[in-house]
């Protein structure tokens, strides 16, 4: 092992040549200068150079399936509006407005937001303590134990019960956030080993989730059968894609091609293979972390800031000008087409074009100042149709295309720049950190959706 923690290839181990893709870009340590973030020379003989492959894309499939099903059950969740309309309403034919129901996503936001950063803290703290497969399991058992409860209680007549079925689930749904983020956490942690590839299937998974939903959610509004059924429908689709993560996950072990990668960290968390045996079992060296991957973090924490500050909450709330034409394209399907199924299509595509293009490079200061300039689209937003409006009176942008171009640039941009950071994040540190550093660039990544979800309260009173 020399210096940086890396191992050393022995005759008898797989060892593949150094590589942007799937070496850990660190740093040279004598002159610590981030800016010669590249892969070392190996003095190994060509006998021992050898990795095995990722035969018909069955781990990349893995981990772009496990991306899906690390949001999609929490997208629905939260899609299901109507549902919750109808369980917690007055009147016991669920025909009548409640505080309770007018106020529930507002409830539900804070609900999810503090214990997902709390759990992401608490995972870092665990990363060296407890096992990926302990966290990730775990977490998945706990998701789809509540998420079947949820499921039971969409037949059950809670009407005389409106405040206790409502404390009930919030708390389920602050437990199965933070179980949510462990998941996601140690996922992204653990494909930090792999190529970049790897990690760039999981977060367009995730993206795929998000399109998924957008479409069942049209799909529903064509066919409209009662609240309750399209309820059901939701959450049984959630509870199989969390037992589908879950054989996703038992299977990695089966390829040769993930052994290859998996197997070194497994040793790693031991602190087997760490000079410094005490500290590979306490808490990661957050100091070094931050210092060689914060800038990453930053662009993580800022592209979804800018992000969730206008979608949902604006984007979803621009009307069509030409409403009074009585189309249902520009009435009822406006907002899902426009909004989110738009949104979505765009950022699986800039998350997806990743896989082939990864310009600018992790050190270049272009990528910030990329990220920077996605401010702009946020008074591209205000200035959209958006209905109603009590004190930003101008309406700009008074065509339907606008929010078309506006939702497809936000989209696209939040799929590149916000995947870029991520898959970096894990290869700019030595090897034995990679896991770690998967957590904190999730940390960064929840922390600019909640500071993204204050800042759209702000801009939707300004409006």
């Amino acid at each position: 092992m020399d210096r940086t923690g890396s191992v050393q290839p022995s005759v008898n181990s797989s060892y593949r040549p150094p590589s942007y893709d799937d070496q850990s870009l660190t740093e040279d340590e004598e002159g610590d200068d981030t800016s010669t973030l590249l892969p070392k020379a190996s003095s190994a003989p060509l006998a021992v150079r050898y990795s095995p492959e990722d035969s018909y894309n069955l781990v990349y499939l893995i981990f772009f399936l496990m991306g899906i099903g690390s949001l999609l059950p929490w997208n629905f969740f939260i899609t299901a509006k109507h549902y919750w309309v109808y369980k917690l309403s007055n009147r016991s034919d669920h025909s009548g407005r409640s505080d309770l129901s007018d106020y529930f996503e507002s409830y539900l936001s804070i609900a999810s937001t503090v214990p997902s950063v709390v759990c992401l803290i608490l995972n870092y703290f665990l990363v060296n303590k407890l096992s990926p497969k302990v966290r990730i399991l775990s977490s998945l058992a706990v998701m789809l134990i509540l998420f079947v409860l949820t499921t039971v209680l969409v037949k059950v007549d809670v009407s005389e019960h409106r405040m206790e079925f409502f404390g009930g689930t919030l708390a389920c749904v602050a437990v199965i956030s933070g179980a949510s983020n462990v998941f996601c956490g140690s996922v992204f942690g653990i494909s930090g080993y792999f190529p970049m590839r790897i990690s760039q299937a999981l977060i367009s998974g995730q993206a795929m989730g998000g399109t998924l939903t957008a479409l069942a959610s049209i799909v529903t509004l064509s066919v409209a059968p009662d609240v309750t059924t399209n309820a059901l429908a939701y959450f049984l689709i959630a509870d199989f894609f969390i037992l589908l993560c879950i054989i996703c996950y038992l299977l990695l072990p089966k390829f040769a091609y993930s052994r290859h990668y998996m197997l070194p960290s497994s040793c790693v968390s031991a602190g087997t293979l760490s000079e410094d045996h005490g500290a590979a079992a306490g808490v990661p060296p957050l100091q070094r972390i931050i210092k060689k991957a914060g800038m990453l973090g930053a662009c993580v924490f800022y592209v979804f800031l800018v992000t969730v500050s206008v979608f949902p909450a604006v984007s979803s709330g621009i009307q069509s000008v030409n409403m009074d034409s009585g189309s249902p394209l520009t009435t009822t399907y406006f907002v899902p087409l426009t909004s989110f199924l738009l949104y979505n299509a765009a950022d699986f595509c800039g998350r997806q074009a990743t896989a082939w293009v990864q310009i600018p490079g992790p050190t270049s200061r272009v990528l910030p100042a990329l990220v920077l300039c996605r401010t702009v689209l946020v008074p591209l937003f205000m200035f959209c149709n958006y209905q109603p409006r009590d004190h930003l009176h101008t309406v700009l942008f008074s065509s339907d295309v606008y929010p078309v171009i506006f939702n497809c640039l936000l989209g696209l941009s939040n799929g590149y720049l916000g995947t870029l950071p991520m898959i970096y994040g894990p290869k700019v540190v030595p090897r034995e950190q990679a896991e770690a550093t998967g957590v904190v660039m999730s940390f960064f990544l929840t922390l600019g959706l909640a500071a993204g979800s204050a800042f759209s309260v702000l801009i939707v009173h300004s409006i």
